[in-house]
């Protein structure tokens, strides 16, 4: 690409309502502890790059038949998932002084659809090194946090045409939902699309009623009666954002070494790949050996409930899983040694843990601040292979890519999707410092285990 890249064209704007208002639409959704940490966090940013069919730029209409699809079937969507079609209220109580947060779908335009184009080519986006800063152009909301959701759409989705290509990207309001959610929304979206207005029985209707412990009102106050008192914003620092592409039978070896170090064999290749990860950055940043570096990974508290959540649970359940150690230590054992300690993390991962913070922000309520989360010394593992990702078609065939926006991104933050290939290979989305990152391309033992072709495909 040129030094001054072409700046993305926007053509027009609409609110897409649900089809229907469903009778559970009508009354307020009241958010649950986990919904109501994410509130001073970005929006949730992921999209799909698909070729343009071969006869596309011959038809003048498709264009115009794709966005009137893609609209179409976004409001029948919305009616199955029509918290995405809300806004954020606030009611304020003086005594005590307080706050609560909750989804209003009454009074709402609905969800935000943007129709944009590009002078660029897909091999513009694919064939850099580094994921290139336009592609954080194709998603609305750029640096919102969740609270602004009282005042912006709850969803917003921006269709990118580019001479060759169509970049769909989607901005889901985190307060609303996980991973988990997110591409349970998307998936059920695409199904909708390509039955093609035929009375679909969708596949998983998504459950809405919020899980809270028994005996406890889904009325929860925020103590706080200003948004300054919970509410920051953090600009991420440069970054360079690389995606590394590992192929099944690299993460096979992998896992049996560590599996093989530690004597066991226990270890998943969800714990093994964080593993290495962590070891090669911590060593690419060239840390102190006394300094504290953690691994953390986001992990769906679902399963581990008892009795279990469904998996169709519609909003967040999600924690942090993680294991804290020195760089010193972390580096002058094998990486058996870190996935062990990462396998143990997970598998204490218990429905007492997760009862647990419910009590523990029960008793003192709070948001999660992320310039206090993440430091520049760790890792945090986000979003996961196990999304079904590639398997979503809005009539153009498989995606070329998966790619995503600004939001929640920082110097350690990496991002784990299913390779485009397939069969277990993952892709890893990585942000670091442009040092740590040099570091890292450098860095022997990580480079080993990535695939040879480093770029998307």
């Amino acid at each position: 690409m040129s030094t001054n890249p072409p700046k993305i064209r926007y053509i027009s704007e609409s609110f897409i309502k649900p089809q229907y208002a469903s009778e559970e639409s009508k009354r307020p959704l009241y958010l649950t502890p986990w919904d109501l940490a994410m509130l001073s966090e970005n929006y949730t940013q992921k999209g799909l790059l698909f070729t343009k069919p071969p006869a596309a730029n011959a038809q003048e209409d498709f264009i115009k038949s794709l966005l009137e699809k893609l609209k179409q079937s976004l409001s029948e969507a919305l009616v199955h998932f029509y918290p995405l079609s809300g806004r954020l209220v606030t009611q304020k109580n003086e005594n005590p002084p307080s706050s609560l947060i909750f989804v209003d779908c009454n009074n709402s335009p609905g969800a935000k659809f943007i129709y944009a184009d590009l002078d660029l080519i897909i091999s513009d986006i694919l064939s850099p090194i580094d994921v290139p800063s336009i592609v954080q152009s194709f998603f609305d909301h750029d640096r919102a946090v969740n609270y602004d959701g009282h005042t912006m759409p709850l969803l917003s989705i921006q269709v990118t045409e580019l001479k060759d290509g169509i970049f769909i990207g989607c901005s889901m309001n985190h307060c609303i939902g996980d991973g988990t959610s997110y591409w349970h929304f998307f998936n059920t979206w695409s199904e909708i699309f390509q039955a093609q207005g035929n009375n679909i029985s969708i596949t998983r209707p998504p459950i809405h009623k919020r899980w809270f412990p028994d005996g406890v009102s889904p009325i929860l106050n925020l103590p706080f009666t200003h948004q300054d008192e919970f509410i920051s914003r953090v600009e991420a620092p440069k970054l360079r954002e690389r995606i590394f592409q590992f192929s099944s039978q690299s993460i096979a070896k992998l896992k049996e070494k560590s599996n093989a170090e530690s004597n066991t064999n226990k270890i998943s290749s969800f714990q093994t790949l964080p593993a290495l990860v962590w070891r090669c950055i911590t060593r690419a940043r060239c840390l102190p050996h006394d300094q504290i570096t953690r691994c953390r990974l986001a992990t769906n508290n679902r399963s581990r409930m008892e009795p279990s959540l469904s998996n169709d649970y519609f909003g967040n359940s999600l924690y942090a899983v993680g294991v804290v150690t020195t760089a010193g230590e972390l580096l002058e054992h094998n990486l058996g040694w870190a996935a062990w300690k990462l396998h143990e993390a997970v598998a204490n991962h218990s429905d007492k843990v997760v009862r647990d913070f419910f009590d523990i922000w029960l008793q003192s309520p709070f948001v999660l601040q992320p310039a206090r989360i993440f430091d520049p010394y760790s890792v945090m593992m986000g979003s996961s292979p196990r999304f079904n990702m590639y398997g979503n078609e809005f009539g153009m065939g498989k995606a070329v890519a998966l790619c995503s926006g600004y939001a929640n991104k920082f110097d350690g933050k990496v991002s784990s999707y299913p390779g485009y290939e397939g069969g277990g290979s993952i892709d890893l989305e990585v942000c670091l410092s442009p040092d740590s990152m040099s570091a890292l391309e450098s860095d022997k033992e990580f480079m080993d285990a990535v695939s040879l072709s480093y770029q998307l495909h």
